[in-house]
């Protein structure tokens, strides 16, 4: 979303897909999405083990509640992603590049957890976004 600043400090080190900073001006309506994970809507997950299709599905739920909500991922400036395991954060930022908009990227938060709801699910991400108002 264009209305949104996005920025860096030479101060901080060099950020790898993601931005430093957001600024979302007044009046835009703030949307926040709850933790997506890797199942269907009829709840059924995607293949154990599988990083890409787990991440995959986790963003297309994104992108879903975004869309509950009026937004889209152009909107979004700020992802948290929860994974099991960062070894497979080649496969994490690849296809979380699919959805974000690599010239103008979200801040991001990447937080390894001991374990989320299910033990197959190795990976949940939320979204923050603004719309304007």
């Amino acid at each position: 979303m264009q209305h949104i600043e996005y920025g860096a400090s030479p101060a901080l080190p060099p950020a790898n897909g993601y931005s430093h900073v957001a600024s979302v001006p007044p009046g835009s309506r703030i949307v926040w999405t709850s933790g997506q994970v890797p199942l269907t809507a009829d709840g059924a997950p995607a293949p154990a083990g599988d990083w890409e299709a787990q991440t995959r599905l986790a963003m297309q739920n994104v992108g879903t509640a975004l869309e509950a909500a009026g937004a889209t991922w152009d909107d979004v400036f700020k992802l948290t992603i929860y994974v099991v395991d960062t070894s497979a954060l080649p496969v994490v930022r690849a296809v979380r590049d699919e959805f974000v908009n690599v010239e103008r990227p979200p801040t991001s938060s990447l937080v390894q957890v001991a374990g989320l709801f299910r033990p197959d699910i190795l990976i949940e991400v939320e979204a923050v976004a603004a719309v304007p108002a």
